[in-house]
């Protein structure tokens, strides 16, 4: 049943994206008339990162543009939004949202330098489900013996995440809750050196995408216990998910979308969202998504909207359920 369901979304997915590319382009005489600024809120190397600087190329092709990636790590991607939103309200300024700075920070206790609700959805980009990685020199190589190493040495093992608040960092405080495991966070500014710390062992555990982890698990550099997802990865067929390998109904699936700040124009809005969905059904690109795992959808305002009120529900009540610890 859960297979049918998941091929049947990514269908509906697919078509969806397909109909908006093949839509001609909404006409805005005087947008963008300069440069696009794309900024990412963590370092390069991480998820987004990568996200980012696949799609700029495609976007500049639509959009008769250039567009500049800009990463402004620090504070779970709070410094990039916090940028755009002070960036003028012309749309050539947006930058890469995440489930950790719209859906996940207005929950914890430390205060955000903006108001969320002020935040322009563009679109969602896709779904990037979580792999649970360790360092190959640990010795497992299943989830449960995982959780018997951890139970066997507790406060020793230790996770990194991209920083604190973020969905990596909620991910490893949800399997400690519903583990009933101690193991300690190790928060960075961005993805990519926590990588470069858990490849080193100085970590040993940490959520991360496929799209920045595949190369190092396939030189066997880092260990894959287990897909954080409903279904498996085509480009990992042999991994199990969570569920499979006895995590129950731990499915904490990030999400990569773009948005800007307030008072954007609506049809530059329009022209983003268009264009967007265009550069996610370009075959190179839904190549490389099928790939690392990540799940297109390319939403309209509207609708990337009414997904973001969900999602705040959703894990406002993982957060508290959680006892997240900063």
């Amino acid at each position: 049943m859960i297979k049918k369901h998941v091929l049947k979304r990514g269908i509906t997915q697919t078509v969806a994206v397909a109909l908006i590319a093949c839509a001609p382009l909404a006409h805005a005489a005087d947008y963008p008339n300069k440069p696009v600024r794309l900024i990412v809120g963590f370092a390069p190397g991480g998820s987004n990162d990568i996200i980012a600087r696949l799609l700029a190329p495609k976007l500049e092709a639509v959009l008769k543009q250039s567009v500049v990636v800009e990463n402004r790590p620090g504070a779970a991607g709070n410094i990039a939004a916090d940028a755009a939103i002070k960036a003028a309200a012309d749309g050539h300024t947006v930058f890469m949202c995440t489930t950790g700075t719209l859906s996940i920070q207005p929950f914890l206790p430390q205060r955000m330098p903006f108001d969320v609700d002020t935040i322009t959805p563009v679109t969602q980009i896709g779904n990037t489900p979580y792999l649970m990685l360790v360092n190959k020199d640990l010795p497992v190589s299943t989830v449960s013996e995982f959780l018997k190493y951890a139970r066997e040495n507790p406060g020793k093992v230790n996770y990194a995440s991209s920083g604190n608040g973020t969905t990596a960092h909620l991910a490893g405080e949800m399997l400690r809750a519903n583990a009933k495991i101690d193991i300690v966070h190790v928060p960075y500014k961005g993805a990519g050196q926590a990588m470069v710390d858990l490849n080193s062992g100085r970590v040993s555990l940490m959520f991360d995408q496929a799209v920045s982890s595949l190369s190092y698990i396939q030189s066997g550099s880092l260990k894959a216990l287990a897909v954080a997802n409903s279904h498996r990865l085509p480009g990992l067929p042999n991994l199990p998910t969570t569920d499979e390998a006895g995590l129950k109904d731990f499915n904490p699936t990030p999400w990569t979308g773009l948005c800007a700040g307030p008072g954007i124009p609506p049809e530059a809005v329009k022209v983003l969202q268009q264009a967007t969905a265009q550069a996610l059904a370009d075959p190179e690109i839904r190549e490389r998504f099928q790939r690392d795992g990540i799940e297109p959808v390319g939403s309209t305002p509207e609708e990337f909207a009414a997904f973001l009120k969900a999602d705040r529900a959703k894990w406002g009540g993982l957060v508290k359920n959680a006892d997240v610890q900063l």
